[in-house]
């Protein structure tokens, strides 16, 4: 077993004992498992929330992007930073909504806020449609890493493997509490990490920063400016736009916001995080590094950029600090995710169609769909050739479409019913599922437009149809509604 190996193991022994011994004292009950009784403090719910922007997507990623398509990689810095700012004003009303109902899962908003049951269970499934591609970023970005890492001793599919059932156990066990403990240790080494290579790869090789840029527009300018077409200044804006929309509507951030202890942690956040994420920049200095030093890699495989450049720079025993560190980059959001999704099939699927099951048997069920889940997300993990970053935004085209009825809920005399909200998201998903499955984009579909508009996202139709059917089908059903009653009368 070499060095490298042997660290990466140690890593993954240690998050495993933090798991079991976050739990150690206290009774693992749903609201236990799902939003650690409610009692998280700024530090806890900082880090689950930042655990959602370093992901395995944050370490060979974004570094991969920035190899393989230079300045269009610089959306995720800024989106991140924008969603920020909307977290101000959007998450403390969420949270004192959540307290007052007792609400334990992203569904259970839209079911108390309109009355629907059966709106939760349309909810609960775009989540979890919406979070297996998530999942499969952190399951291949960790077989990534255990492979490379350990120099080929232990394959991709068996290291994915590994890393399932590994996830597996340490979601079951310890729920939202070993992600929060987790997520301490994982944060501090994504700093340590990332910063140094950051700093000290475009140092070693090129002399510092400046040189390191200049060395790429002598050979690659292209890399170092947005295209005129593609990925385009429209294609820029119009995907951060939709990317900020999006950013608080996945089922796990809910329920890391319903941790919090009072609404003031995510105004503090908010200030905090902004700054946080600058430690991204060092991610792409990563990737800028990589592209003179390991050319050639293309497709999928821009995402070994990270880990192909440092293990040609590194001695064996520093690549598995990288390694652990990247572990903790999967473990800690992919638990998350596995349980969020457990969680809503369990409460927000079977209940409804069983409402006479007990608290106690929705938890039992949550913890037993967690394997199922993983098995699923293992299937496309190993069967899938998508690079991280078009999985990431496939996912955040789906939540997305949720953010209209959010929107709207917010209204003291909301007109959008159930009917238009549910309406309204079945025709995004529609249209965000014909257009991944036919790879459309809006320049195929509407080859008439100039080119500013064919490079838009286009999971901005999906969000513009489904704006248009929300509000429409809401006035319709208001209108025979006020009909029925005065014919009535």
């Amino acid at each position: 077993m070499n060095s490298a190996l042997l660290i990466i193991l140690v890593f993954w022994i240690l998050a495993i004992f933090l798991g079991i011994m976050s739990v150690k004292g206290k009774d693992m009950n749903l609201e236990q498992w799902t939003v650690g009784g409610r009692g998280f403090g700024s530090m806890f719910v900082f880090l689950l929330m930042a655990g959602e922007i370093y992901t395995t997507f944050s370490f060979l990623g974004g570094s991969g992007w920035a190899y393989g398509k230079g300045a269009p990689a610089l959306y995720v810095l800024i989106y991140i930073s924008l969603s920020y700012v909307l977290s101000y004003w959007l998450l403390p009303v969420i949270w004192k909504y959540a307290k007052e109902n007792n609400l334990m899962s992203q569904s259970d908003f839209f079911v108390s806020k309109y009355r629907s049951p059966y709106l939760g269970v349309l909810v609960a499934f775009v989540g979890v449609i919406a979070i297996i591609p998530i999942i499969v970023v952190q399951l291949k970005g960790l077989g990534i890493i255990v492979s490379e890492a350990s120099y080929g001793a232990i394959s991709m599919p068996v290291a994915v493997w590994m890393g399932a059932i590994s996830l597996t156990i340490y979601v079951m066990i310890s729920g939202i509490h070993g992600s929060a403990w987790t997520a301490v240790i994982k944060d501090i080494m994504m700093v340590v990490v990332i910063g140094f290579l950051g700093i000290y790869l475009p140092l070693h090789y090129y002399g510092g920063l400046q040189p390191m840029f200049e060395a790429i527009h002598a050979t690659k300018p292209e890399l170092l400016k947005l295209p005129e077409q593609g990925l385009s200044v429209s294609w820029f804006i119009s995907t951060v736009i939709l990317l900020v929309l999006g950013f608080y509507m996945w089922p796990q951030v809910f329920s890391s916001a319903y941790t919090a202890k009072s609404g003031k942690v995510f105004r503090k956040n908010a200030i905090i995080s902004p700054l946080y994420t600058l430690m991204l920049l060092f991610v792409f200095f990563v990737g800028f590094s990589a592209i003179l030093k390991v050319p050639g890699l293309e497709g999928g495989d821009v995402d070994l950029a990270l880990l192909r450049i440092s293990i040609e720079t590194f001695d064996p025993w520093f690549i598995g600090v990288i390694g652990g560190a990247g572990l903790l980059t999967a473990l800690v959001p992919g638990s998350m995710l596995l349980m969020s999704g457990a969680t809503l099939l369990a409460k927000n699927v079977y209940k409804p169609f069983v409402p006479s099951a007990t608290d106690h048997s929705v938890g039992k069920l949550a913890k037993y769909l967690v394997p199922v889940i993983a098995l699923i997300s293992v299937y496309f993990t190993l069967n899938g050739g998508n690079t991280l970053a078009t999985l990431l935004l496939m996912g955040y085209s789906l939540m997305t479409q949720l953010f209209p009825s959010l929107l709207f809920s917010f209204m003291k005399d909301n007109f959008v019913n159930k009917y238009g909200a549910a309406s309204g998201i079945i025709c995004g998903i529609a249209t965000v599922a014909y257009i991944t499955i036919s790879e459309s984009t809006i320049g195929t579909l509407f080859p008439s437009l100039p080119q500013a508009a064919k490079d838009l996202n286009v999971g901005i139709i999906a969000l513009v149809i489904n704006l248009f059917v929300t509000i429409t089908v809401s006035l319709i059903i208001r209108k025979f509604t006020m009909s029925y009653k005065l014919a009535a009368k």
